[in-house]
């Protein structure tokens, strides 16, 4: 466990860098990022590199006993660059590409691009690969932020002609798998297929699926370019990149796979206003940030990383990018690190030093304000470092992996498929993976949240959200787990050609799950559907099904446990063995019921906490988080357990204590 900020010494006066040095030692900092947006200054002219600021900076982070993470600058390419090569900027879907005077403004299909960051990046790690105080990499910045992960320029066509030969090696057996037989759609070479955009109506719903596929592919390419040249100029230290919160328009188990360290930006206010969240959500959580929103995305990323994962950007404050920008409770800085490090992290690093006092991020709250007094934000980082130390010196298992008996399945291309065929206007994936995980935390669950092609070993229960597409093998590998499964609504409904399966769905599941989905239906959103527990024909509404139908039959119904109906009598939640079927998406309150009937069932024990206090648990100790406006009591549990707080918890406060 240990703390890291992120600086940026070329928007300072040199005269300013050995007291913030100093200073970021005292409070506690570790490591400090730097350079992901510096090529301008490390390379002025086509060419010309000035590394002397650079290296003096690196000098005076080193000699304070602070660790670097070094960025390649690749997601701010300079002006020179885009005017000799505007072949670099993205193609929206109009047509027009993006213009410089921001950020992100690239092409990953871009040869041009691809070349000069290939360039970049090794003049970088061959000044830097083997420098004492650089300790770590990191990679870009933030992959595909702002839309700019699929592009429709000339590029990224001839090479999505190029991915698609790779795939399917034959026109024809392109034409079958796409099925373009319909609307005389039928192509006769790989060069007559263009981009799926600008068609008189919907395109091709295949084409779509298999341009997004190839889009997420060129950011994994794009990546293991960097990733190669930093490895053979700096061997040894682990490679980085900085995901999105929540962010689905690449695979990122792929681009993972490259990397040593997982890690994400955490904005849990900006989030909470941009997402789905009901108006009453935003309302009670407006300050704090709903309480699973960042320890989801902890959980996905430290399902990815080889090393500890990390939050590579903390909210400290305010931030200026939402549509409003609240700012935190007192408390809610360091109740946020410490849930970090409870879900397994292992540095969570604060954005940014100091609040900037120019440029586009100007409104966007430091450890220190733009007169460079500690913030509000500053102090609570201070006292977070101080209990670390008091933990670590506690507890010898502090930093053990986090391991839990529940898994929750998360997967890209199927928010890509439901973006591509939604068939309701709502059914929108991550929220529903979400739902599943927020459930499941409210029993007091530690869940790892892991990729369908990851090992099922060892869980007792494995709860799938609607996964479409599944993998070859993934029927027989959730057999063999032993664990209880629950399947999600639409849940193998479709091949990986994005066509209905022979058999209907859950198509390759059948062999697990003996049904037959033979219709299915969308609901409006001021729609709902009666759902009633056990069959019992009981007049009283035990929940309601929102968003989704599946209609379904049993294969063969003596092996078939109809455990609740919809109102007008079809099944809604069946069990065949130890897989159980949801034909619908339930009301929160039903769908927490339900996983505590099915985690009962796999010998879990829940552990019910409300909705606004989460408990986690790492090696032998717990942690509780109070993101309510009142106090919460812990029960049951010695006074002489404590290593941080007491049984008491404040709001916006922490608790640690030594399980039994």
């Amino acid at each position: 466990m240990r703390l890291g900020v992120c600086y940026y010494p070329e928007h300072w006066p040199e005269s300013m860098w050995e007291d913030d040095a100093r200073r970021m030692k005292a409070l506690g900092i570790e490591q400090v990022r730097i350079a992901e947006f510096a090529w301008s200054r490390i390379e002025p002219t086509p060419g010309e590199y000035d590394w002397s600021w650079l290296d003096r900076a690196v000098d005076v982070l080193g000699n304070a006993g602070l660790q670097v993470v070094m960025c390649t600058p690749t997601a701010t390419p300079p002006k020179w660059l885009i005017d000799r090569h505007p072949d670099i900027l993205p193609v929206g879907a109009d047509g027009r590409p993006r213009a410089f005077g921001s950020r992100r403004h690239y092409d990953f299909s871009s040869p041009s691009y691809f070349e000069a960051s290939r360039k970049i990046c090794t003049a970088v790690a061959e000044r830097y690969g083997k420098h004492a105080a650089v300790a770590y990499w990191q990679t870009d910045n933030e992959f595909g932020c702002h839309n700019t992960v699929v592009s429709y320029s000339p590029a990224a066509v001839a090479r999505f002609r190029v991915w698609l030969k790779e795939r399917y090696q034959t026109i024809d057996a392109l034409n079958r798998a796409w099925g373009t037989v319909f609307w005389s759609m039928e192509y006769r070479n790989f060069d007559e297929i263009d981009a799926p955009v600008a068609t008189v109506t919907e395109a091709h719903p295949s084409h779509r699926l298999d341009y997004r596929r190839f889009a997420s592919d060129e950011v994994a390419r794009y990546n293991r370019m960097q990733v190669e040249i930093i490895r053979a100029h700096s061997p040894g230290r682990p490679v980085a990149h900085n995901f999105m919160q929540l962010f689905t328009e690449f695979d990122h188990y792929k681009v993972a796979r490259d990397l040593d360290v997982a890690t994400w930006d955490s904005y849990p206010l900006g989030a909470l206003e941009e997402q789905w969240y009901a108006p009453e959500i935003k309302a009670k959580f407006l300050r704090t940030g709903h309480p699973d929103f960042a320890s989801f995305n902890h959980d996905v990323y430290r399902g990815m990383s080889k090393l500890p994962f990390w939050v590579m950007e903390q909210q400290p404050g305010p931030v200026n990018w939402a549509h409003w920008n609240p700012a935190p409770l007192p408390g809610m800085v360091r109740l946020w690190s410490w849930e970090a490090f409870a879900h397994g992290a292992g540095c969570v690093s604060y954005f940014r030093w100091r609040q900037a006092p120019f440029a586009q991020e100007q409104m966007h709250a430091g450890l220190n304000t733009p007169d460079n007094r500690i913030d509000i934000g500053g102090s609570e980082a201070a006292k977070v470092a101080q209990e670390i130390a008091h933990v670590l010196s506690a507890d010898a298992d502090a930093n053990a992996d986090v391991h839990g008996k529940i898994a929750l399945i998360y997967d890209y291309e199927a928010k890509w498929l439901f973006e591509i065929h939604p068939q309701g206007a709502d059914f929108h994936y991550p929220r529903f993976a979400f739902e599943y995980y927020s459930a499941l935390r409210s029993l007091g669950f530690d869940v790892d949240v892991i990729s369908a092609n990851a090992p099922f070993d060892g869980y007792s229960m494995i709860v799938v959200p609607p996964l479409p597409v599944v993998p070859a093998d993934f029927a027989a590998r959730l057999a063999a787990s032993g664990a209880h499964i629950v399947l999600g609504p639409r849940t193998g409904s479709k091949t990986p050609d994005l066509q209905i399966p022979a058999n209907l769905p859950p198509g390759a599941l059948a062999s697990l799950l003996p049904i037959r989905v033979w219709r299915v239906e969308s609901m409006r959103p001021n729609v709902t559907e009666p759902v009633r527990l056990d069959g019992t024909g009981d007049a009283q509404r035990e929940g309601y099904a929102r968003h989704w139908r599946d209609l379904i039959d049993a294969v063969d119904e003596r092996t078939f446990s109809v455990h609740a109906r919809f109102g007008d009598g079809h099944p809604a939640y069946v069990q065949h063995g130890r897989v159980h079927y949801f034909a619908s998406l339930f009301d929160d309150r039903l769908t927490e019921s339900l996983f505590a009937r099915i985690a009962t069932e796999a010998w879990l024990t829940p552990a019910p906490c409300g909705d606004s206090v989460r408990i986690s648990r790492r090696g032998k100790l717990a942690y509780v988080f109070n993101y309510a406006h009142e106090k919460h009591v812990i029960e049951g549990v010695d006074a002489s357990r404590f290593v941080i707080g007491t049984r008491e918890v404040e709001p916006q406060s922490v608790a640690v204590y030594r399980t039994e």
